[in-house]
């Protein structure tokens, strides 16, 4: 009994302790949910500071040989490039793959004195490199190494420029790896999808779209390479840029001494293409081992000597420049249509680049991402850009400009391409005033006269039996054959 009447006054006792503890606790008055202010939006964004990166000294010899010095003294390294006219897009339309081959034979082979194995060795042992390479509008060759061990590796660099070996073994071995390349070259989907869209705006035979073949390359012979170095390696055809730790009168007097003694040559020109664009329609690739499309919608783009060159920057940023964009916001966040998806209006230096607008999607959708997508290009032309978007693609193309040229070496590099294709050396600095300058109707403008539906083509590499609704739903279908034709004496792949 006693424990129970103890049990009692406990319980008697917290509920007076509870009751007492509510009875003195005061209403909560109502409340509002307080306001958080984002303090982070009132912080202030200054002004970009004016774009005045450290230019190198520009000098030319007698014989035509323009020569670029970019001191920098940060580290004791010195790197040199030789950019010379005259690439892919200039070799035979039999022989495609001839420049390719010669890059790599050129370094492989090494020189009259020494072969490439041998060259490997002495340059590995010093911490250095040498290299050379052919692209679409050049041929180069370039080395690196500390400055103490300048001058041994650039008088190897000159040996190999003017004195280079071009053996068959290396030929032979060059051209096995390329063939290795286009028996893969249809294994990836989206790079089947590029390879076509450039065929189809360029055409077929076009110098900027054309690919090597396994005749093409067995057609290339050690005559050819010996043909093209002579052909283009003359000083008036070369432009050649040395950057990193060393005094640039030093460097003046060592370059003079030994490039300005070569005779001049004859120039190199490239013979001029004609650009139409591309017939419209669809262009489909069957490719029955995926389960996903890849959409390209595509037609020619620009130059950048353009006048309107700035304003269609601002244009393709607020179009399909990143995650903000018109084109993701649209066809991927709000759809859900599209695994990725992006677009850029190409320009090249000079010749039209390509406008070209892509996404991945899995079969069942293809039809429906590609409307999309042809829907946002009618909206960008209808729709004028806000004051907002316009301010951020502004933001995002000047702030992303600046680091491609945050360090000497990019503005030397920069400055060799201007050169090598006749632009103003002053063209970076008025870039981010001709953006700055872009307007809410310039983007509209610019839109509207270089963006024509009825001058683009579909290109689509998917399954086609997943394809529903069909291709058929967007326009007439033309079928692309992306079969490799078999190596010569070789029955069909």
């Amino acid at each position: 009994m006693k424990n129970f009447e103890l049990l009692a006054m406990g319980l008697l006792l917290s509920g007076q302790i509870a009751f007492a503890q509510t009875a003195e606790k005061p209403a909560k008055p109502a409340t509002t949910k307080p306001v958080v202010e984002q303090s982070w939006k009132k912080i202030p964004i200054p002004p970009l500071h004016a774009f005045k990166p450290v230019q190198p000294r520009r000098i030319q010899l007698s014989n035509g040989m323009v020569i670029f010095l970019q001191e920098d003294h940060e580290l004791p390294f010195i790197s040199g490039s030789i950019l010379i006219r005259g690439g892919s897009r200039d070799e035979p339309a039999d022989k495609v793959g001839l420049v390719g081959l010669y890059g790599q034979t050129w370094r492989t082979s090494g020189t009259a004195a020494t072969n490439g194995d041998i060259l490997d060795d002495r340059l590995e042992a010093k911490a250095a490199g040498l290299e050379t390479g052919g692209g679409s509008a050049s041929t180069s060759l370039s080395w690196n190494s500390l400055k103490g061990d300048f001058d041994s590796v650039f008088a190897t660099a000159v040996d190999l420029l003017l004195h280079p070996a071009f053996s068959k073994d290396k030929l032979q071995l060059a051209k096995r790896q390329m063939e290795a390349g286009i028996a893969r070259r249809n294994d990836d989907a989206n790079g089947i999808a590029g390879r076509e869209a450039a065929q189809v705006v360029y055409g077929k035979n076009s110098p900027y779209a054309r690919h090597a073949e396994y005749a093409t390359i067995e057609a290339v012979t050690l005559d050819d390479l010996k043909s093209w170095h002579d052909r283009t390696v003359v000083p008036n055809n070369i432009i050649l840029a040395v950057s990193g730790d060393f005094d640039g009168a030093t460097m003046e007097a060592t370059l003079r001494k030994t490039f300005e003694p070569l005779q001049k040559g004859t120039p190199f020109e490239t013979s001029k293409s004609e650009f139409l664009g591309p017939t419209p329609g669809v262009y489909f690739v069957n490719k029955t081992d995926i389960n996903q499309s890849n959409v390209f919608i595509v037609g020619l783009g620009t130059e950048r000597s353009n006048p309107d060159y700035y304003a269609l920057n601002v244009m393709n940023e607020i179009f399909s420049g990143g995650f903000g964009s018109r084109l993701t916001q649209s066809v991927r966040t709000k759809l859900g249509l599209a695994y990725s998806v992006g677009g850029s209006y190409g320009s090249a230096y000079d010749h039209p680049g390509m406008f070209r607008v892509g996404a991945g999607t899995k079969s069942t959708n293809t039809v429906a991402t590609t409307q999309a997508m042809l829907d946002e290009i009618g909206r960008l032309k209808t729709v004028p850009p806000t004051a907002d978007e316009l301010r951020n693609a502004k933001e995002q193309v000047l702030n992303s400009f600046i680091f491609n040229y945050d360090s000497r070496d990019k503005t030397l590099n920069e400055q060799v391409t201007l050169a090598f294709y006749g632009y103003p050396t002053d063209f970076l600095e008025k870039y981010k005033e001709g953006i700055e300058k872009v307007t809410a109707a310039d983007v509209s403008r610019v839109a509207n006269k270089y963006i024509v539906p009825s001058k683009l083509a579909i290109v689509v590499v998917g399954n086609e039996s997943e394809l529903t609704p069909p291709l058929s739903k967007l326009g007439k279908v033309t079928t692309l054959d992306i079969t490799i034709p078999p190596p010569p004496g070789r029955a069909s792949q």
